[in-house]
């Protein structure tokens, strides 16, 4: 039975009131600028691949997109390089530890395995396209922008809040470089990568950027082509393997769609074909997750029926 505009809005509506005030959880305080942000804050939002936009609650509040830029950044490396060569230089694996993890760096001889893990992300990074970190840091602006079909910008407040703070990142970009798995100036991809983290988005803007996912890289609202068709299926299948860290084989097995999350607190899930859903609120479980949008994106998804692995009704 076809899906209606009615089914889709209840969906979303449904899912913020039943977990705007869901308990648990706490801001990020590792980052200064992610610790001010208003706990209380929640909202949800559902992009189709037709351009059909619904949201509830804070869906239209801006904040950091965090680890979520991981994938639109490996999305323009995978454009340069290749899935192939991704592979390679990158991996295609759950490294099984937290996205931060220096441990799983040294204990397979500096390949990161993911992408969606800090080691990996800074090494996406590296590969990005320009001969200065201004011009990498504008080609990954531009791909952000393309993806949300609208201009993005960077945060000086989170950038300053980041950069200042990014000690453990920088010795991970010159860990990588040991290896000869940095592929550029090491502190240059670690200036580029924190700065990709420090962009402002929405629960809206997130939903249609996993859209344009769902819709083989086409956004649905500007019906420009972002990425080939062909690359989409490899950055889903890493967002299934590390896109919730830790967390990931339980958001694969107890939702089973696609998704990445962010210390800012939002979480994006993408249903191939048909729609994304995303949602926003500060407070993160024990993995770096959002504890509400993780519970509202888990909700419209079961709600109406989208799992990559159930059987087609």
């Amino acid at each position: 039975m076809p899906i209606s505009d009615e089914d889709l809005r209840n969906a979303v509506t449904g899912a913020h009131a039943r977990h705007k005030d869901d308990p648990g959880g706490k801001n990020a305080d590792y980052i200064p600028y992610l610790a001010s942000v208003p706990s209380h804050l929640c909202g949800v939002a559902l992009a189709t691949t037709g351009g059909q936009v619904f949201k509830a609650g804070d869906a239209d509040y801006q904040f950091a997109i965090e680890s979520i830029s991981k994938v639109f950044t490996l999305a323009l490396a995978m454009e340069a390089h290749g899935p192939d060569a991704l592979r390679e230089k990158i991996g295609a694996a759950a490294t099984g530890m937290p996205f931060n993890s220096v441990m799983a760096i040294e204990l397979h001889q500096g390949k990161p395995l993911s992408p969606l893990v800090n080691a990996g992300a800074i090494a996406a990074a590296s590969l990005v396209p320009g001969d200065t970190a201004d011009a990498m840091w504008a080609n990954i602006l531009d791909c952000q922008s393309r993806f949300a079909g609208r201009r993005i910008a960077l945060s000086d407040a989170v950038n300053t809040s980041e950069q200042t703070t990014n000690f453990h990142n920088r010795g991970i970009a010159w860990l990588l470089y040991s290896y000869g798995r940095c592929f550029s100036d090491p502190m240059r991809a670690c200036d580029v990568y924190t700065r990709q983290c420090s962009t402002l988005v929405s629960a809206v803007d997130l939903a249609v950027m996993g859209a344009t996912l769902a819709n083989g890289g086409v956004n649905p609202l500007t019906k420009e082509r972002v990425i080939q068709a062909a690359n989409v299926p490899h950055i889903l299948a890493d967002m299934v393997m590390e896109g919730l860290y830790t967390g990931s084989g339980r958001w694969a097995y107890t939702v089973g769609l696609p998704g990445k999350s962010g210390v800012g607190g939002g979480v994006m899930a993408v249903a191939p074909g048909i729609l994304a859903i995303a949602a926003f609120s500060p407070p993160l479980d024990d993995a770096g997750n959002s504890v509400r949008a993780q519970a509202a994106v888990a909700d419209v998804a079961r709600t109406l029926g989208y799992n990559l692995f159930a059987p087609a009704a």
